[in-house]
């Protein structure tokens, strides 16, 4: 998944979102690879999106947001149990479910990764220029809403976020992609 895609518009989120994250030190030059977090994203996304979609119209920058702060929390599972959490059916459910969609972001930032309030504002502020970012940029696709064209456009944007927030927290627990001499 962190590979170049065959979607010209998910290629240019990836890059914007690379290049602006990249620009902040939040991940690497070189994106990390974790094909256990990744295989996971079908079953997240196939969770979210009812919720996602509900949320787009009122509250865009939250329904690409969240996706980030779930590829933040699959990481941190993967580095801490992944046994226990890669057999879970319904991680998505469970994450939301804690304290309700409108306030999962906290409750992965408290709870999940553990970051102090300075933290987590800043991580919080990230992840909603990164919503930004990508909405602006579907916004500027002029897809008709509500056609085939537009759900994989808005497929392809929460995939990213999710790749970019699962490389955030990689990071941020210390993994690095660094080419070997």
């Amino acid at each position: 998944m962190t590979n170049a895609t065959e979607n010209p518009f998910e290629n240019l989120i990836r890059h914007d979102l690379h290049q602006y994250l990249t620009g902040l030190g939040a991940v690497d030059s070189r994106l990390p690879e974790c094909p256990d977090v990744e295989a996971l994203w079908p079953a997240l996304c196939q969770a979210y999106l009812p919720d996602g979609i509900r949320e787009f119209d009122q509250y865009p920058v939250v329904s690409l947001g969240w996706p980030m702060f779930l590829g933040m929390a699959v990481a941190k599972y993967w580095d801490e149990d992944w046994e226990k959490h890669s057999r879970n059916p319904d991680l998505y459910t469970i994450l939301r479910d804690r304290r309700g969609f409108d306030y999962m972001d906290d409750y992965i930032l408290e709870s999940v990764l553990r970051q102090s309030k300075d933290t987590r504002a800043a991580t919080a502020g990230i992840v909603a220029e990164c919503a930004a970012r990508t909405l602006s940029s579907l916004r500027r696709q002029r897809i008709e809403p509500g056609t085939a064209q537009a759900f994989e456009a808005y497929a392809a944007c929460l995939r990213q976020l999710f790749v970019m927030g699962m490389a955030m927290q990689l990071k941020a627990m210390g993994y690095h992609m660094t080419p070997i001499a």
